[in-house]
């Protein structure tokens, strides 16, 4: 297995969660169960809620959290700001997708 460098973390498009895992010195499993129950704050896990049939989940892990994480240097203040600012923004735009869906409904509903 490889070690990450923190430049490596900061360089990559999207840090997976092999990379993490790697990098912190955990299993993959670890981080992924970490991240859902919001006891790893290097990201964001979210589940999947329209497909009824799986449980899937999408993972996104912020370089710099990851790198604050792994010497201590995270502010679990700093981090529920962060948290609550994205749920209200996740929140926003469950309102549009919802909005646009019925829209959406109406707009067929009339050509036919």
């Amino acid at each position: 297995m490889s070690r990450y460098t923190d430049d490596d973390i900061r360089g990559m498009k999207r840090v997976t969660i092999q990379a993490a895992a790697q990098y912190l010195g955990i299993s993959p499993l670890a981080v992924t169960l970490g991240m859902r129950n919001a006891l790893l704050p290097i990201g964001f896990a979210v589940k999947n809620d329209e497909d009824n049939y799986s449980n899937s989940w999408h993972y996104v892990i912020v370089p710099e959290r990851l790198i604050a994480y792994k010497y201590g240097r995270i502010n679990e203040i700093q981090v529920q700001n962060i948290e609550d600012n994205l749920t209200a923004i996740v929140k926003s735009f469950e309102e549009i997708k919802h909005d646009l869906l019925f829209l959406l409904k109406e707009n067929g509903g009339s050509e036919g």
